[in-house]
């Protein structure tokens, strides 16, 4: 049976990723900072380690032993890393700096680094290919350009077999209220009003985590050392389009949106061509409105999950 640790494993996309393996020896490892819930893991069996993976000295007790090491722990909220960085370029660089170095001395088979669409700053037309530049302009994308650099360096390097993958934005079920998806969904079933950022305008692609997780184990099967692979989104929507749809999912109307003050450096637009996991045979399965409705319908269902938080 392979054995397969998932760093990160009790978040948002990390756990719906092990919710997701089948005929696998699971250990999960997951600091459990505000946004990690081990809720996420009910009913599936797993090994779990609670830790850091900037934590040298426990990554050399935990990794060996692992055929396939997949990298989810991160700082992800960009807001937060506008008001403080430090961890963010702790956690998304040093820490994947630490697990990699780990990974190398315990001579693991495979290892898969999850990043984001946010490295390459903003493009106003068209996708950007594996080969675009990065240019990140948050603190948070730029800590995440950091982390995927040094994966490749260890590729090439080290001889380590990592690959990285980039996403859109992801939405699902269990996914921290800070995110804009459950945050104004949680709000609106509340009776409370979101907040809708300048113009509404900002452009996002947005995937089902279950797709995204799809992408992520095809590229554990057959993707190759130090290369990247795209897992982009199937609708591309402006925040103020999102909102209208939510706003119907919730059954509430434009009197629940309040307009605040853009964020600092926000990115105008995000696009991923992924022509070159689909040539490795990927196809994403969740139509958005589907998978938006099923979204929607399970932070109603289950408000003792968000409620308490």
């Amino acid at each position: 049976m392979k054995r397969i640790l998932v760093t990160g494993g009790a978040g948002f996309i990390g756990s719906h990723f092990v919710r997701g393996l089948r005929d696998a020896h699971v250990t999960v490892l997951d600091k459990l900072t505000y946004a990690g819930n081990l809720a996420n893991l009910d009913g599936v069996p797993h090994t779990f380690a609670r830790g850091d993976i900037c934590d040298a000295a426990l990554l050399d007790e935990v990794v060996p032993g692992h055929d396939l090491v997949v990298n989810f722990a991160a700082e992800s909220h960009v807001d937060r890393s506008i008001e403080g960085a430090a961890e963010f370029v702790r956690t998304n660089v040093l820490g994947t700096q630490t697990l990699l170095e780990a990974c190398l001395r315990a001579r693991v088979p495979k290892v898969v680094h999850v990043s984001t669409d946010e490295v390459y700053g903003s493009i106003d037309t068209g996708s950007w290919d594996e080969d675009a530049p990065l240019r990140p302009r948050s603190p948070y994308a730029a800590s995440k350009a950091g982390g995927d650099l040094i994966a490749r360096a260890y590729a090439v390097t080290h001889g380590l077999d990592v690959s990285i993958t980039r996403c859109g934005n992801n939405y699902g079920p269990r996914q921290y209220p800070e995110k804009v998806i459950p945050l104004f969904v949680t709000n609106l079933l509340s009776g409370r009003k979101v907040p809708l950022y300048g113009d509404g305008g900002n452009v996002r692609d947005w995937i089902h985590v279950e797709d995204h997780c799809a992408g992520i184990r095809l590229v554990a099967e057959r993707g190759e050392p130090g290369e990247v692979y795209h897992i982009a989104g199937t609708a591309e929507l402006t925040n103020k389009e999102l909102t209208a749809r939510l706003l119907e999912a919730c059954g509430r109307g434009w009197d629940m949106v309040e307009h605040v003050e853009d964020r600092k450096g926000h990115d105008r637009r995000y696009s991923l061509d992924d022509r070159k996991l689909r040539a490795l045979g990927y196809r994403p399965r969740v139509p958005f409105e589907q998978g938006l409705k099923e979204t929607v319908r399970w932070y109603d269902e289950n408000r003792s999950w968000w409620e308490r938080r």
